[in-house]
């Protein structure tokens, strides 16, 4: 009898820890947003938010404008810019750098029923994939593993036997563009960041940064003449 209880009780933990890895099952669902100047770019859903895949690579505003381009030798005229401005290294790879003010104007840059996320957007991204409250909130590097989720699987595109080692868990597909620096030299290779929409109370903007030696994500604001990629979220 004995046996017969324990054989069953074995059962019943077993049924439970298949529910508990069913539950826990990431489902992802996927679709495409085309902007202004014709690109399509791949999307996801991560919890409730609908993100794009892709860094955004559009040269006009949504109302037909151009955004001023910058050429990567103009390291003054970049540094010294007030108005919106975009440049790139590979811009069928990584996509645009923008600067802050690119990222505030008006005319907006993201496709039609999308915008360009706030901090707050980017901290229910990072809470829905298992950063807590108080690390979501705070400045600096923040969680745990939480970057690992969001690179691009084996570090595709990273430097070679260094971290992170991406699992692309949600196929979020970062990948190292780098930055503009707001002295107007580039960057490139190590490193991924991303403007948030959010602006503090001395006018620097929010932002995300990957590196490749860090499993987690940094927070922090800085000056509004850093060009930036952009990740876009749907309204």
């Amino acid at each position: 009898m004995k046996q017969v209880l324990f054989i069953v009780v074995f059962l019943m933990l077993g049924l439970q820890a298949c529910e508990k890895d069913t539950n826990t099952q990431i489902i992802l669902e996927y679709g495409t947003v085309n902007d202004v100047d014709g690109n399509t770019y791949k999307t996801v859903k991560i919890g409730e938010q609908w993100w794009m895949c892709q860094n955004l690579n559009v040269k006009h505003f949504n109302d037909g404008s151009e955004i001023p381009f910058v050429e990567n030798g103009e390291q003054n005229t970049w540094s010294n810019a007030t108005e919106p401005a975009y440049s790139f290294i590979n811009d069928s790879i990584y996509g645009c750098f923008y600067n802050n003010f690119a990222v505030q104007d008006v005319r907006k840059l993201a496709p039609a029923g999308w915008h360009i996320p706030s901090d707050e957007e980017w901290k229910t991204l990072e809470k829905t994939i298992g950063m807590s409250e108080n690390q979501a909130s705070s400045l600096a590097w923040r969680g745990t593993n939480e970057a690992e989720l969001l690179l691009i699987k084996k570090s595709a595109g990273w430097p070679n036997g260094t971290l992170p080692y991406g699992l692309d868990s949600y196929s979020f597909n970062i990948l190292p563009a780098g930055c503009r620096l707001h002295n107007g030299e580039l960057t490139t290779g190590f490193n991924a960041f991303f403007w948030t929409a959010t602006s503090s109370a001395n006018g620097q903007g929010f932002y995300r940064y990957f590196d490749y030696q860090k499993k987690n994500i940094f927070r922090q604001t800085t000056y509004p003449q850093y060009g930036m990629s952009i990740r876009c979220v749907k309204d």
